[in-house]
């Protein structure tokens, strides 16, 4: 199985002349809901719902199954893989080939939940003139940082 690509004439921007090129784009063809992905995972995976770590085996190969087709798969709340890649564009359209591909990648989305809870998740700056017990910067509350895990700062009381 291979994914598949379309040719798209794209007109740039970012020079003067707006000059227009060839480029590949991926060709997805078919976004799989969360229950036909349930129901390939039982058939893959060949063991009770239940039974987390082989279900997750079944997942991972379900996911892969779909993708080598360029199938995007959306895992409901949890959000959608899908297979993509970059490409080198071409003055000419019979130019564009697998050789000017590039960047394989498999682009996540995360769903409504994940983007609720990034939206509404509290950010801290980890402050490094304070230390822990481990010798690691900060107050010992775990707290992450603006844009990851940099700063400082304390981190919120879950009991609160």
């Amino acid at each position: 199985m291979a994914l598949k690509y379309v040719v798209k004439k794209t007109t740039f921007g970012f020079d003067k002349e707006k000059a227009e090129k060839y480029v590949a784009r991926p060709f997805n063809v078919v976004t799989v809901d969360f229950k036909m992905l349930c129901d390939q995972v039982t058939k893959v995976g060949f063991v009770p719902r239940g039974t987390v770590k082989s279900v997750l085996d079944g997942l991972i190969d379900s996911l892969i199954t779909y993708m080598e087709i360029g199938a995007s798969v959306s895992l409901g709340e949890f959000g959608t893989f899908r297979p993509s890649f970059g490409c080198k564009s071409q003055d000419d359209e019979k130019e564009v080939t697998t050789d000017t591909l590039k960047n394989r990648k498999i682009i996540f989305t995360p769903g409504s939940m994940f983007k609720g809870m990034i939206k509404s998740v509290s950010i801290q700056k980890l402050d490094s003139s304070k230390s822990n017990s481990s010798g690691m910067p900060g107050n010992g509350n775990g707290g992450n940082g603006e844009g990851g895990n940099e700063g400082g700062g304390e981190a919120p009381d879950p009991a609160a």
